[in-house]
């Protein structure tokens, strides 16, 4: 199908949202139904980090823990009896003082910086993703970014969505913790009707209960969760209940159908990993996903810190892509944020030298930058990371457009894969 033209979007800078409204609202006027009310949980300090004793999630922390992984396999390295690792480098923990050291060199330092300019925004297109929703087999590949690390997909005739995160805080409760600087891209009640959710772990910048009680009660029905190991059980227990859990290097595959094309889903391995409680550090697998539609094949990183699994990841795949249809993922997702001060995130997040290195070690055609720009998670100013990535192109002898960086709401168009 030949590509309609671009949209002319003016493009709109604003800050902080009033509101996280959208939760409810859906396209037919119908709102979600009200979640039960639920025990408050006492929030863990910096959300992700462990209070309970000197070490952060690592293998001391996962030693004292009772729970089994009842997914273990002795035969694969990255599965230890009570949880999970990573394949080329452990995480390890940070201690109490290392934690503190860190909040104490940023608030000397007056860390993080204020704002050069806006993060830009613009209005989504929505005459073009709701129209590609229903071309069905005649999809055209496109990319919108929401925010953060959420992004709409539309491959193969399905509307897909990655770690959907439309709330206003990314913390265990809504009253405390990093918020929005920016509104999604998109609310709930613009999207087309979601078939698949792609979840990359269990972070709260990345699953948000909200944002999946939400899309629980899409109207037409759930959409279809594809997650790594152990992430069921909070599925379930937010009303989603068509979930399929990977290990790394499953492949889970779309059946073809009048709507859509086959598409094969493969959980890759990741430098990261993860924790929602101060109890469960490391219980979860983590990863990214390659999507292998016939009109595009698409690498989502989801949340990691530079390792040789993009090494491997190209090698699994080079002969599905093959040479003979341009080679490579046709887009990738990749994270650009979150990576100051470096002697504390370097281990669990790339910086945008280390992205443009995934982008070159995977060898795809294009990358989209995610994961900056939405939450202040780290140090860096939340505009910086643009700035990195394009100074890391220009080291590299890559152009800008290669590696893309979009506006909140926009829409990247996709040649279909030949």
């Amino acid at each position: 199908m030949p590509a309609a033209p671009a949209p002319t979007s003016r493009v709109r800078r604003c800050g902080r949202p009033r509101s996280a409204r959208s939760l409810s609202a859906w396209p037919d006027g119908r709102a979600a139904a009200p979640a039960p009310p639920r025990k408050p949980r006492r929030p863990s300090g910096l959300g992700a980090f462990s209070w309970r004793g000197r070490t952060h999630p690592g293998r001391r922390a996962l030693a004292c823990q009772t729970m089994k992984n009842p997914h273990y396999n002795p035969t694969k390295s990255h599965h230890r009896p009570n949880g999970f690792q990573n394949n080329h480098a452990s995480f390890r923990g940070k201690r109490w003082h290392e934690i503190l050291r860190w909040r104490w060199q940023a608030w000397r330092a007056g860390l993080p910086k204020p704002l050069q300019e806006p993060i830009p925004v613009v209005a989504p297109d929505l005459a073009f993703i709701h129209g590609n929703a229903q071309a069905g087999l005649q999809m055209q590949p496109a990319a919108t970014w929401i925010g953060h690390i959420t992004v709409l997909l539309q491959i193969g005739g399905l509307n897909v969505l990655t770690d959907p995160v439309f709330s206003e805080r990314c913390f265990p409760v809504q009253w405390a913790g990093p918020r929005r600087h920016t509104p999604p891209g998109l609310t709930l009640g613009q999207l087309p009707h979601i078939d698949i959710v792609l979840l990359s772990h269990n972070h709260y910048d990345h699953l948000d209960e909200g944002s999946m009680r939400a899309l629980a009660q899409q109207p037409g029905g759930a959409p279809l969760v594809i997650c790594p190991l152990a992430h069921r059980h909070w599925l379930n227990r937010w009303g989603l209940h068509r979930v399929v859990e990977l290990d790394w290097w499953d492949r889970h595959v779309i059946e073809p159908s009048a709507h859509n094309h086959r598409v094969p889903v493969v959980l890759t391995p990741a430098q990261h990993w993860s924790a929602r409680t101060t109890t469960d550090a490391l219980r979860s697998l983590w990863g990214g996903f390659a999507v292998l539609s016939p009109d595009c094949h698409l690498f989502f990183a989801g949340d990691t810190a530079y390792s040789k699994d993009f090494v491997d990841i190209r090698q699994h795949f080079a002969r599905e892509h093959t040479p003979g249809q341009g080679g490579g993922f046709d887009l990738a997702l990749l994270p650009i944020g979150a990576y100051e001060p470096r002697w504390f995130m370097k281990d669990q997040h790339v910086n945008p030298k280390e992205a443009v290195q995934i982008f070159e070690d995977l060898g795809c055609k294009r990358a989209l930058a995610v994961h900056w720009g939405t939450f202040q998670l780290t140090d860096e100013a939340l505009d910086e990371p643009p700035r990195a990535l394009a100074a890391a192109l220009h080291a590299a002898d890559l152009p800008a457009e290669a590696f893309r960086v979009m506006a909140v709401g926009q829409t990247w168009r996709l040649p279909p894969r030949p």
